[in-house]
């Protein structure tokens, strides 16, 4: 796959909204999730309010964290194209 492929099929995140619900539906804190990330808690709140979107390995870890919390509160709406 080449690098323009790859961008065209990378996978959304969900909006800024169910990012912070799926996060405290866990009982998470912003700290938590960007030490379990390896980010700032500054650079998280970012992306979890949309003023910022991860790098490539960041989302990556952060959509699998998405989806695993969406698969345990499928009460929480994520829409088709994300987590």
């Amino acid at each position: 796959m080449d690098a323009i492929e790859a961008l065209l099929t990378r996978p959304n995140l969900p909006p800024p909204a169910v990012r912070a619900a799926l996060r405290q539906a866990e009982g998470l804190t912003q700290a938590e999730v960007a030490t379990a990330i390896g980010v700032s808690r500054v650079a998280f709140h970012r992306w979890e309010t949309g003023q910022a979107e991860p790098r490539a390995h960041s989302r990556a870890e952060y959509l699998r964290l998405l989806r695993g919390i969406a698969e345990k509160h499928p009460e929480i709406g994520v829409g088709d194209n994300s987590a």
